[in-house]
C-alpha cells in the first residue's frame, strides 16, 4: 500500500462538506495559552468559572504559545466554525499551573494538571524521544527507555489526558479526536473509543532513527489513529518503511496570511532600536525558540566569516523557550541553557557586540523584526517543518534555508530561497554573501517573487480544504 498524499491546492467540492457541523476534540502537548505569574483570571477558576480570556490583558496575564500550536490549529477552528464545519470545539492540553477551563471565544481549552514531580519525570521521556528523532543526546538512556521511571510518568501523562478527553465525551459526543504530535501519542490507544482519531505528526520522522526496541510500541500506538497526518512527503515515505499500515496523509503545515502585518519604518524602528540597532544596520534574522535543533550556532558560525566584510551586519535572534524547554517545564530548563552556549559560542568567535538575542517577543515586535530584517535565516539542523520560512515570504523577506528542514522540499534553489547544508560550515556564509552584496538586486527580487507563490502551498485556504475532505472521509455524517 502506497502513502496516500493529499494534494492541499485542490479545492474541496461543495458537496464533500460534512452535512452538519462537527463536534472535534483537539489534543495537543502545548497550550494555546501560557498564563503569566500572577493571573488575574486565578480567582475567577477558584470559584468554579471557566476563564474568560476575554477578560484578560495579553502579556500582562497570559500570551500565546510561540508555535505551530497558535500559528495553525487556532486559526483552522476559527474558519470551520466560521465556514459551518465544526461546531464550537474544545482543546485539551497540558498545563499544570493553568486555571482549569478557558474559553478563547467559542473555543473551550482544558488544561491537564502534573505535579511538579510527575512533570519532570515526563519531561525526560519526551526529551529522550525527542533526542533520538532529532540525532540529538537525551537525558535519559535511550536503550532502557521503556523500563524507567520517566516512561511510566509519561504514560501516566497520556493516560490523564485520554481519561480527561473520555469524560468531555461523555457530555459533549464528540465527533472526532484531532490528536498533535509525539508527545500524545499513546492517547489514540488509551482512548479505547470507536469514533475516528486523526494523529499529526509534527517532528522529522526517520525510520534508522529509531531504536529497534522501540518500533514495535511505536507501531502500536500509531495503528490506534484512522489516520496519521504529516508535514513532508519524505515523513510518508519514511513512515510507510518503518512499517506503518495505516492511511497516512500528507499536508503541508499552514499559516493565515491575515495575521501578519507590514509595520511603516516609524512603527518598526523604535522596537528594533531597544536592541541598539542603528537605522542604517542590515539584519540576518533567526526566529525560533532556544533548543540544539534550531541551530542558532549554525547562524552564528555563519555569521562570524561574513562579519568584517559586512560591518553593519548584525544577526538577530528572536525567540525564547518553548512551553517545554522553558524555566520550570517538562523540559527542565533546556532553553536557558542553550542560550547560555550561544552567548559563550558568540564571545568566542568575537562578534558579541553583534549578536542581539531578543528573548520572547510580542507578535506587533516580531512582525517589527521582519520588517527590517535584510534576510532570514533557518538553520536548523533538523526541523519537522519551518513555518517561519511561510512567515519570511509573507513579509517579503528573502530566505536562506537548510535543507534538513522539511519546507525546503517546497524550494528550488536561487528560485524561493537559498539553500544550503547546515553541517556544511562554508555553505552557510556563501549564501549570506550572495544575498548581501552589491549586486543582488535581481536575486532578491526573484526570491522574494518566488517565496510569495510557494507560500500560497501552506496558505490557511488550502489547509482548511485539504481539512475537509479528510473529516468528512473518516466521520460519517
Amino acid at each position: 500500500m502506497s502513502a496516500e498524499i493529499v494534494p492541499v491546492s485542490r479545492r474541496a467540492p461543495r458537496s464533500s462538506r460534512p452535512a452538519r457541523p462537527l463536534s472535534l476534540c483537539i489534543n495537543t502537548q502545548t497550550p494555546l495559552v501560557q498564563f503569566l505569574d500572577p493571573p488575574r483570571g486565578r480567582t475567577e477558576a477558584a470559584n468554579g468559572a471557566g476563564v474568560d480570556l476575554a477578560k484578560l490583558t495579553e502579556e500582562l496575564d497570559y500570551r500565546f504559545s510561540p508555535g505551530g500550536v497558535t500559528r495553525m490549529v487556532l486559526p483552522l477552528l476559527r474558519r470551520l466554525e466560521r465556514d459551518g464545519v465544526i461546531e464550537p470545539p474544545h482543546w485539551v492540553a497540558l498545563s499544570p499551573t493553568a486555571p482549569p477551563t478557558v474559553r478563547v471565544g467559542s473555543v473551550t481549552l482544558h488544561h491537564v494538571a502534573m505535579d511538579p514531580s510527575r512533570l519532570a519525570e515526563y519531561g525526560k521521556a519526551k526529551e529522550a524521544i525527542w533526542g533520538r528523532l532529532h540525532e540529538l543526546d537525551a537525558p535519559v538512556p535511550q536503550d532502557d527507555l521503556f523500563w524507567s521511571e520517566a516512561f511510566a510518568q509519561y504514560a501516566y501523562y497520556n493516560r490523564a489526558t485520554a481519561e480527561l478527553i473520555l469524560s468531555l465525551d461523555r457530555t459533549l459526543d464528540f465527533d472526532a479526536f484531532y490528536v498533535h504530535d509525539f508527545q500524545q501519542i499513546a492517547v489514540g490507544q488509551m482512548l479505547g473509543s470507536l469514533k475516528p482519531k486523526i494523529f499529526r505528526w509534527h517532528i522529522p520522522f526517520d525510520a534508522e532513527l529509531i531504536p529497534d526496541h522501540w518500533q514495535e510500541i511505536l507501531r502500536t500506538y500509531l495503528a490506534s489513529y484512522d489516520v496519521v497526518v504529516v508535514s513532508s512527503r519524505r515523513y510518508a515515505e519514511a513512515l510507510r518503511k518503518f512499517g506503518h499500515k495505516g492511511r497516512i496523509s500528507l499536508m503541508y503545515p499552514y499559516v493565515d496570511a491575515a495575521d501578519y502585518a507590514s509595520p511603516s519604518p516609524a512603527e518598526a524602528d523604535p522596537v528594533c532600536a531597544k536592541f541598539g540597532l542603528e537605522p542604517d544596520d542590515q539584519v540576518a534574522l533567526v526566529v525560533g525558540r532556544m533548543d540544539p535543533i534550531k541551530g542558532q550556532d549554525v547562524a552564528i558560525e555563519g555569521f562570524a566569516r561574513v562579519a568584517r566584510r559586512f560591518p553593519k551586519l548584525k544577526l538577530v535572534l528572536v525567540g525564547n523557550g518553548s512551553f517545554s524547554g522553558g524555566r520550570g517545564g517538562p523540559g527542565g530548563g533546556k532553553a536557558d541553557r542553550w542560550r547560555a552556549r550561544l552567548e559563550q559560542l558568540a564571545r568566542e568567535r568575537g562578534v558579541t557586540s553583534r549578536v542581539i538575542l531578543t528573548g520572547h517577543v510580542s507578535q506587533r515586535e516580531l512582525d517589527s523584526w521582519y520588517a527590517r530584517a535584510s534576510c532570514t535565516i533557518l538553520p536548523s539542523v533538523r526541523e519537522g517543518f519551518g513555518l517561519v520560512v511561510v512567515e519570511s515570504w509573507l513579509h517579503d523577506r528573502p530566505a536562506i534555508v537548510a535543507d534538513r528542514s522539511g519546507v525546503a522540499e517546497l524550494m528550488q534553489d536561487g528560485r524561493d530561497g537559498l539553500v544550503f547544508d547546515p553541517t556544511d560550515p562554508e555553505q552557510l556564509p556563501h549564501k549570506l554573501e550572495q544575498l548581501l552584496n552589491g549586486r543582488s538586486g535581481r536575486l532578491r527580487e526573484r526570491l522574494v517573487a518566488g517565496g510569495r507563490r510557494t507560500a500560497a502551498k501552506c496558505s490557511l485556504a488550502a489547509a482548511v480544504d485539504a481539512e475537509v475532505r479528510l473529516l468528512k472521509e473518516i466521520v460519517e455524517v
